[in-house]
């Protein structure tokens, strides 16, 4: 038995599920969204005791497998993500470190000049958005996975460095640091 697969996501107030065979539609004061579940997995939507759930369920035959048993707690979570996204969303913050190094929030996306020749500007996709405070950038949407990919992006284009710590890092990301090149005594 998975753990995280047997456990059903209560739909909150105002939060619409459909289940279409092996497509999970959700939809919420913030967006709809949907997603596709391995086909050993079925999706089904009951009346529990606080009120409408959605439980996933697999055979009985295939529940030892292992694999069965991962796509079982890969569809709960991927659908519990669904489900928080679109009453609470979700949010990423990254933090832009280094002397001259700056980032600005404009109508096409944001430029950011982090130690390049040049300005490195970033579009931001449809259903996220950014906001610019200080060395901070905020990136907000209902989709979880949209939002990690454009702040791993956002990272990717200047990496924390490890000796003086500039670079873009995310918010709660510890920076190892080390030790720069010491002298020799008597040089």
């Amino acid at each position: 038995m998975s753990r995280v697969g047997k456990k059903p996501i209560l739909i909150p107030a105002g939060v619409e599920v459909l289940v279409e065979g092996q497509t999970v539609t959700v939809k919420g004061p913030k967006a709809t969204l949907a997603t596709q579940i391995n086909h050993a997995v079925r999706a089904d939507i009951v009346q529990g005791q606080d009120g409408r759930e959605v439980v996933f369920l697999v055979d009985e035959a295939m529940a030892s497998d292992t694999n069965t048993r991962a796509q079982w707690g890969t569809a709960r979570a991927n659908v519990a993500n669904l489900v928080k996204g679109v009453t609470t969303g979700f949010t990423k913050k990254l933090e832009v470190n280094g002397v001259g190094y700056r980032v600005s929030a404009s109508a096409a996306g944001l430029v950011l000049n982090v130690g390049f020749s040049h300005e490195v500007k970033v579009a931001i996709p449809k259903g996220i958005e950014a906001s610019v405070e200080g060395n901070v950038i905020t990136l907000t949407g209902a989709d979880t996975q949209a939002v990690g990919e454009l702040a791993a992006q956002l990272r990717a284009i200047r990496k924390p460095e490890p000796y003086k710590g500039k670079g873009i890092k995310y918010a709660d990301e510890v920076v190892r640091r080390k030790a720069g090149k010491t002298q020799k005594a008597g040089a």
